[in-house]
């Protein structure tokens, strides 16, 4: 993929950091690389639903995050992106200490980025793959 932005690091940074709902959530990136951004989060009581789940919305929103944050990888520093379209599967139940995603960019173009993330529930050496997202984020002009 095409490097556009040679400080695309210090964009997903700010794309965490300034994204209050995830920061309550917990949500942190722990990889950058252009096209592929990871993040984790520790899974406390708030995140579950009322069968002691991990909530869809929680794994929907890390799924979301993280995909907009790897498509961030692949733009022009003054631009930005911004999800047309999340369509999440949820394959199993998400139990554990903490969530994990992996997003990669599946195609970088020049208006349109679409994003698969993996969401995995992880409970010491147990990773298990709860839910998986397909992502598609229009590229905006970064007017602020």
């Amino acid at each position: 993929m095409e490097l556009r932005n040679p400080n695309f690091r210090e964009s997903v940074a700010t794309v965490f950091g300034d994204a209050a709902f995830v920061a309550d959530l917990g949500i942190t990136p722990v990889r950058i690389d252009v096209g592929v951004v990871e993040s984790r989060m520790t899974v406390a009581p708030r995140h579950l639903q009322h069968h002691e789940l991990v909530h869809a919305g929680v794994q929907s929103t890390i799924a979301d995050h993280t995909a907009g944050a790897a498509a961030t990888t692949v733009i022009a520093a003054n631009e930005v992106v911004l999800t047309l379209n999340l369509q999440v599967s949820l394959l199993k139940p998400a139990v554990g200490e903490e969530l994990r995603c992996t997003a990669t960019v599946l195609r970088a173009g020049r208006r349109i980025v679409v994003v698969e993330s993996e969401v995995y529930a992880c409970s010491g050496e147990r990773k298990t793959l709860s839910a998986k997202a397909t992502v598609t984020l229009a590229v905006l002009p970064n007017d602020g």
